[in-house]
């Protein structure tokens, strides 16, 4: 899971790892050979077996010699009675076919103790590729924050389903999460809330780097999100001077939105977005900014207008594309801008998505009554939202990103995000339970072909990543239309 392309069994062939077993690397390349240490630390600690990895064939080989056909995400995968071999283009598309090793070795192989053998796979032959080349989960910290470790956490898990984005909600109302060296009461102040009245937090600029090299190492990249022109309450209440009355705001603990705005026609305003983005573009290896836009209800729409080009323009300034929510279709766009829906069947949200296409920006699905992974399951799910509707595992995965809007093209649709926004999830337990059984559907809606989107088959394959979750720790809600049994 995700589905691959395609998947062919070897009848009459098991390969069975044995203590006597090596990983070889084949192809000149540091990142594969983490590839191959990060796959061979973890089965080194469940099967308790050496496996060193080596420099040519082994008996399980990665190579990345594969033809450029392949492309950057795709690989090939063969298991026969004596040998593994994945074959990819490039070092990304060997953790791809590696991720998919770790599924086809019994769920026992992701335990942190040694368990006992034997460690069988069925002859298989995939050729595998993704769908869409943005697939991503959204970690809102600004609500609820998140610690170093706990974000890595998220990495693993969702790097486990060939996810690769990882968009982070850095600023909002309630708290501000990245340190800013030009204007430091951001964190020293703004950081020091959230929801219901916790300590709250932040990043460090080694904090963060530390977060994008690990998310690096699993081929994700991290989008962060500065929310603006709205959701910036915790900006105003650091720096009176960003308010339009010089009045600093008090820090806000709440859950409602759209109460807050930067002053569109300070030129303190633009001075102040110019720092942010360059700091945080500074820090970045990924092509993407996210600026928000989304909920600016306090700000005049003419403002609006206004604002949307002249925070993009320092956006790509610093040299980075701008993501925002689709309500920023409505104003200018710089060329090669994404716009993230997040709509539920409304004709004018849908048709800010072909807006923005007009304008030669792309599109990431996150419709909010399908794909927010905090919207409940039900009316009796123990924490959650329910304004975008309730979001059973059925429902969060039968829909499809190319058609779900009429009269956008499908070309314009570049993948997929699972946005998990923290206002009721105040720690790691909740986090999990909502997005887990639902992120793996989003992860197979960005990377399998819509031919093989079938929910009858998908749920019976869901239920077989029970045992794999309860040996990774998941706290995962066990739906009752999956049969876990």
């Amino acid at each position: 899971m995700p589905q691959p392309v395609t998947q062919s069994p070897l009848p009459d062939h098991t390969f069975t790892l044995q203590s006597s077993a090596t990983v070889g690397v084949v192809g000149d390349s540091e990142a594969a050979n983490r590839v191959a240490e990060q796959f061979t630390t973890q089965v080194r600690v469940s099967t308790g077996f050496p496996l060193p990895v080596e420099p040519g064939t082994g008996t399980i080989t990665l190579s990345t010699d594969g033809p450029s056909s392949l492309g950057e995400e795709g690989y090939e995968l063969r298991v026969d009675g004596t040998a593994v071999t994945v074959t990819a283009a490039s070092a990304e598309g060997l953790f791809r076919g590696v991720t998919t090793l770790r599924q086809l070795l019994p769920a026992k192989a992701e335990a942190g103790t040694e368990q006992a053998g034997p460690w069988e796979i069925d002859g298989v032959e995939i050729s595998d590729a993704p769908r869409y080349p943005y697939r991503g989960v959204m970690v809102d910290v600004s609500r609820h924050f998140r610690s170093v470790a706990e974000i890595k956490r998220c990495v693993d898990l969702a790097s486990l389903y060939k996810l690769n984005r990882l968009h982070l909600h850095l600023s909002d109302d309630q708290g501000w999460r990245v340190q800013v060296d030009s204007w430091p009461d951001l964190t020293k102040h703004g950081a020091s809330s959230e929801v219901g009245g916790g300590p709250g937090g932040h990043y460090t600029k080694a904090d963060y780097a530390e977060i994008v090299m690990y998310a690096g190492d699993r081929f994700m990249t991290v989008v962060p999100e500065i929310d603006t022109p709205g959701h910036t309450n915790a900006a105003l209440s650091s720096y009176a001077e960003l308010n339009a009355d010089g009045e600093a705001t008090p820090l806000y603990t709440g859950t409602e939105v759209g109460f807050s705005s930067l002053t569109v026609d300070k030129d303190l305003t633009y001075e102040f977005l110019d720092d942010v983005f360059r700091e945080v573009a500074e820090q970045t290896p990924g092509d993407v900014i996210h600026l928000g836009g989304d909920e600016a209800h306090s700000t005049p729409h003419s403002d609006y207008l206004t604002f949307v080009p002249k925070a993009a323009a320092l956006v790509v300034k610093h040299g980075k594309r701008v993501m925002g929510w689709h309500e920023i279709a409505d104003a200018s766009l710089p060329a090669g801008s994404i716009v993230q829906y997040w709509g539920t069947d409304e004709e004018g949200d849908q048709e800010l998505a072909r807006k923005a296409v007009t304008q030669g920006a792309e599109v990431v699905m996150s419709p909010a009554n399908r794909a927010y992974l905090d919207m409940k399951y039900d009316q009796d799910t123990p924490y959650g939202l329910d304004w975008a509707g309730l979001i059973s595992v059925e429902k969060s995965y039968r829909w499809d990103p190319a058609t779900l809007i009429p009269g956008l093209a499908e070309s314009a649709v570049i993948g997929v995000e699972g946005p998990l926004w923290s206002e009721t999830l105040d720690d790691m337990a909740k986090v999990e339970f909502m997005a887990f059984p639902r992120l793996p559907g989003i992860a197979e809606l960005g990377w399998s072909p819509a031919s093989a989107l079938d929910w009858t088959t998908y749920k019976d394959r869901l239920a077989r990543q029970a045992a794999r979750w309860d040996m990774l720790g998941v706290n995962f809600y066990r739906a009752p239309e999956i049969d876990w049994a």
